[in-house]
């Protein structure tokens, strides 16, 4: 069968739309009322990884917004801006089109990264943070010198993704096997259930979609040493100034949690670290109930702790 953008107009207690940002069209799910929540997907995902919280955050008393990324799902997918400084001003635009000045931003794996990008490039935009299987992006690329055994092993598929084309054709034979297996791989046991595979498989066939997504590994690798990775290195030390929620799963084998651990010296605010138990690196989706209290017993508290 082939794949198109229909793949992901997927439907439940939600509404699908188009919102400009930027001269780029996004493809957002919204469900309910109240401060807003924005939610970005990592890779090799879309919106859809955040059903639960499409669910558990309107019955808590928030507006919540998954988007496509650039280049994933029905959003649109130009040829460049898969930096995260562009990243992060997609988002930004996407919470002003959404009639809102600033918004929760709760962001996985890359979508972590994004929401870390905003936190200190944007910091008006980011009521409140939450990195989800996402360590600091300067803690980060630390740890690839410092732990060769344990985040650069971990990171080896990033490496891979350097090389041109070959890459998009991998993720893509077999009906996206390859993205069945990296899931199955990074995850705790028992998921992903052969169904849920599948709807990640398939849209990573969307034409575009797997080299869109490929885009931002070859960036964050290839940038390191160009002047845009060094400026950006330089704009990350700025402190986060909003009261942060970092969670991650006990058994990421993607990203390690001693590697995410060490991201509160960037955080001047309020900063909470959970570990989610028995989780790996899906954490929103291995064990939704865990995860969604977290999250909302932390939103409603008007003071997070320290």
């Amino acid at each position: 069968m082939a794949a198109d953008e229909s793949l992901v107009q997927i439907d439940g207690p939600w509404t699908h739309r188009a919102v400009h940002a930027g001269g780029t069209r996004f493809h957002v799910v919204e469900a309910g009322d109240g401060p807003l929540v924005l939610l970005l997907h990592g890779f090799p995902q879309f919106w859809w990884t955040w059903r639960h919280q499409l669910v558990s955050l309107p019955a808590a008393g928030y507006r919540a917004v998954a988007a496509d990324l650039r280049g994933y799902g029905a959003s649109d997918k130009p040829p460049r801006g898969y930096d995260l400084p562009t990243l992060a001003m997609d988002a930004a635009g996407l919470i002003r089109a959404l009639g809102e000045t600033g918004a929760i931003v709760v962001g996985h794996d890359w979508g972590g990264l994004l929401a870390w990008t905003m936190g200190a490039l944007d910091p008006k935009v980011v009521r409140r943070l939450v990195p989800v299987s996402a360590p600091h992006p300067l803690r980060l690329r630390a740890s690839l010198i410092t732990d060769p055994l344990g985040q650069l092993r971990a990171s080896g598929h990033s490496l891979g993704f350097q090389l041109p084309a070959v890459p998009e054709r991998r993720l893509t034979a077999d009906g996206g096997a390859l993205v069945g297996r990296l899931l199955d791989e990074w995850s705790g046991p028992e998921w992903p259930p052969e169904d849920v595979a599948l709807t990640y498989r398939d849209a990573f066939r969307i034409p575009g979609v797997a080299h869109c997504a490929l885009e931002y590994h070859r960036w964050f690798g290839r940038s390191q040493l160009r002047p845009d990775g060094l400026r950006y290195a330089r704009q990350m030390r700025a402190e986060v100034e909003a009261p942060t929620l970092q969670l991650h799963g006990s058994l990421d084998s993607c990203i390690l949690p001693r590697t995410a651990q060490g991201s509160s010296r960037f955080v001047a605010a309020p900063y909470r670290w959970r570990m989610i138990e028995g989780a790996g690196h899906f954490p929103h989706e291995e064990r939704p109930e865990q995860f969604d209290a977290e999250l909302i017993a932390w939103l409603s508290d008007p003071e997070p702790d320290r």
